[in-house]
């Protein structure tokens, strides 16, 4: 009953809302508000609702402000008389430094600046397009130009000529101080040393030891065939996924961790348990799959080579920040899959033609 009192002061606060959940007596109003505009409002909840009523907030995002005018304006910043930035340059003259306005800048200039040419470029890309189809006119059928110059391969256009050069030696230093320039000496003459023979032994890399952690729920219900189990049967679910990784372990070799969530079994400490190949762990109360894969990254992420699989994009995001490697949920069937497919193909090239029969092996 409380539901239009509520969408009203969210469009008040200039919020907006998506479509109202309804849960039995109660409904869920998902939402956004600046921050300025919705602090107190907890108080108001209680007083109009009777104390039902509950928010729950969390961080979004940074945005522009609802009032950007009346914020810049409240402010009133000058650029001019900003002193821990200016706005003008310094230029050098014989040695001498001297502060350019910024609107002088173009006039004083000995060559051509590109930063509206960069600007335009970062603009494009940052909006997805190709950069050699925006600069020749949105068109990908055009003839395309040579765009390599910012990674060296510049036209002859962009570079500076000798003249130029010697120009703005001149104007700096002075005509007489052209002969001091230590550039223009003759090279001395080079007398080549005796050839002697140089052995190389490259230093030997060593391997690191290969860790695998997988967030074994969130595998469960990325794969189809686990999540229709699981549905049935949890705990089939897990016992399947835990020999699909045991056999997968078989062919990698390398040391497999399992990880499910136990966080809401009251009192429980957690457990790490040996599943004939593969360790599987179950966290401890409070603690989810997530902070202890983040956690045991933390700790051996710049000493080995680990890989998290998980489809979660924030926990991706986590663990690639302390140095380990992602692989997504799919990612992981697709690499099971080709060790099987690798697997029988070896097993049928070493047994051509031959098929199997009950008690073939068996003398009479």
């Amino acid at each position: 009953e409380c539901l239009g009192r509520a969408m009203t002061d969210i469009q008040r606060m200039c919020g907006e809302f998506a479509d109202p959940q309804t849960l039995g007596e109660m409904t869920v109003l998902t939402g956004s508000c600046p921050v300025v505009t919705m602090n107190g409002y907890q108080s108001e909840i209680n007083s109009y609702s009777r104390g039902r009523g509950k928010l729950t907030c969390r961080f979004k995002c940074y945005a522009p402000c609802h009032n950007e005018e009346e914020i810049i304006e409240s402010y009133g910043y000058d650029s001019e008389h900003d002193l821990e930035n200016p706005t003008g340059s310094v230029f050098c003259t014989h040695g001498a430094g001297f502060v350019v306005p910024w609107e002088q800048v173009e006039d004083y200039a000995h060559v051509e600046s590109d930063w509206k040419e960069k600007q335009r470029r970062r603009m494009y890309e940052n909006d997805g397009v190709g950069m050699a189809d925006a600069i020749n006119g949105g068109s990908r059928s055009g003839t395309r130009r040579n765009l390599n110059y910012p990674t060296g391969n510049c036209p002859a256009d962009r570079f500076i000529s000798q003249e130029e050069i010697e120009d703005i030696f001149e104007r700096t230093y002075g005509t007489r101080a052209k002969d001091k320039n230590p550039w223009n000496r003759p090279m001395p003459r080079r007398v080549s040393a005796p050839e002697r023979e140089v052995t190389y032994h490259p230093k030997k890399q060593e391997k690191l030891e290969e860790y695998l952690l997988v967030d074994g729920y969130n595998i469960i219900f990325a794969w189809e065939d686990l999540k229709e189990l699981s549905q049935v049967n949890v705990e089939s679910a897990r016992a399947k996924l835990m020999d699909i990784l045991c056999n997968y372990q078989g062919y990698v070799k390398n040391t497999l961790i399992v990880v499910f969530d136990a966080y809401k079994v009251k009192g429980n400490p957690g457990t790490v348990a040996k599943y004939n190949n593969i360790h599987v762990v179950y966290t401890k109360e409070a603690e989810t799959a997530d902070q202890y894969i983040e956690k045991v990254v933390h700790q051996i992420g710049r000493k080995y080579k680990v890989t998290v699989a998980t489809s979660d994009a924030l926990e991706q995001l986590i663990i690639w920040g302390q140095g380990a490697v992602r692989m997504s949920a799919q990612g992981l069937r697709e690499e099971i899959e080709s060790h099987n497919r690798d697997r029988q193909a070896e097993w049928i090239e070493q047994n051509p033609g031959e098929r199997y029969f009950p008690f073939k092996d068996i003398k009479l």
